[in-house]
C-alpha cells in the first residue's frame, strides 16, 4: 500500500487567504488538528490548531501565519511503512500527499491510516493472539508457521516489537482460530516463551469493541 492509494476525500485544503477561525471549524468538524494549505494546486505547508491559537488573532489570513511545520508532505508513492514514520515523528493527524512536481494530490488522515492497518492486521476477523518472547537470533518464521498450521490453523498476520537495548523481540501472532490450546502446547514443546494469549470470544469482542470505539472517535 503506497500514499496515493489512501488520500482520503473528505479533507479539502485551505487556500492562504482562508482565515484561522475557518479551518478551526473545519478540523473540529474533521475531528483533526491538521489542515493543508494550497495555492492554486501548489502545496505549501501544513497548518496545526497551535499555529492558529498561538497567533491569537483567528480572523487574520491564515498566510500570516508561521507554520511550526513547515512543508512536510509525503511522496505520492511511498510506501504505508514510511508514512507511519512521518506521522509519528511529527504527531499529525493528517499527511499531505504531493507528486513529484510538489503539486497537491490529497491528504491522508490519521483515521483512514489506522482504519487501513486495522483490516491488514486482521482486527475485525474473529481468531486468537499470542504473544511470543525471544531472541532475535531464535526468530524462525517458518517453524513459526509450521506449528501454527500443524495443529489445523493459519497465521493470520505477525508484527514484531523490539525492547529498547536488549536483543529480545515480541511476536504478536493473529491465527484464524479462538481454540488455542493444542498450538500453545507445541509452541511450549520447541521451548518458546508465550508472554500473553488472547484466545476467547469475549477477548475478541472486547478488542473488536475497544477498535469500533476508536474508529467513532475519529469520525471514519
Amino acid at each position: 500500500m503506497i500514499a496515493r492509494q489512501l488520500i482520503s476525500d473528505i479533507i479539502l485544503p485551505l487556500k492562504t487567504s482562508d482565515s484561522g477561525s475557518m479551518a478551526l471549524k473545519w478540523m473540529d468538524e474533521n475531528k483533526i488538528s491538521h489542515l493543508p494549505i494550497v495555492n492554486g494546486e501548489n502545496y505549501v505547508g501544513i497548518i496545526s490548531e497551535k499555529d492558529i491559537l498561538d497567533l491569537n488573532n483567528y480572523e487574520q489570513p491564515i498566510g500570516n501565519h508561521k507554520l511550526s511545520l513547515d512543508k512536510i508532505s509525503s511522496q505520492e508513492g511511498q510506501h504505508i511503512y514510511e508514512l507511519i514514520e512521518l506521522f509519528d515523528k511529527h504527531k499529525l493527524t493528517l499527511l499531505p500527499v504531493v507528486d513529484k512536481r510538489d503539486m497537491y494530490l490529497g491528504s491522508i488522515t490519521l483515521s483512514k491510516l489506522l482504519s487501513y492497518l486495522a483490516s491488514a492486521f486482521s482486527v475485525n476477523t474473529p481468531g486468537g493472539v499470542i504473544v511470543l518472547e525471544m531472541s532475535q537470533n531464535d526468530y524462525n518464521m517458518t517453524e513459526i508457521a509450521n506449528i501454527i498450521e500443524s495443529n489445523g490453523a493459519k497465521l493470520l498476520s505477525l508484527f514484531i516489537g523490539t525492547h529498547t537495548n536488549s536483543t529480545l523481540i515480541e511476536l504478536i501472532l493473529k491465527i484464524n482460530k479462538t481454540d488455542l490450546d493444542s498450538i500453545l502446547q507445541t509452541f511450549i514443546r520447541y521451548n518458546y516463551i508465550i508472554k500473553a494469549t488472547f484466545g476467547d470470544e469475549e477477548d475478541f469482542e472486547d478488542l473488536k469493541d475497544n477498535y469500533d470505539s476508536l474508529m467513532n472517535y475519529l469520525n471514519i
